[in-house]
């Protein structure tokens, strides 16, 4: 059998620990093309652009 602890950890020793578990929200960009957000460093998803540059050619869906 694995060993317990002898005492409760308080909630403030639990709380501790738990500090930076906490959720982050994506730090996003404006596309310098078309003004969509984006992730910083990569591509557009939307037109292809990268840093002024069309880096790949995106396909627009037919309906």
């Amino acid at each position: 059998m694995p060993p317990h602890p002898k005492r409760k950890h308080t909630s403030g020793r639990r709380d501790r620990r738990r500090a930076h578990d906490a959720l982050e929200s994506a730090n996003l960009v404006q596309c310098e093309n078309c003004g969509e957000m984006r992730l910083p460093h990569t591509v557009c998803p939307k037109c292809g652009h990268y840093r002024g540059k069309e880096v790949i050619e995106v396909k627009e869906e037919k309906k």
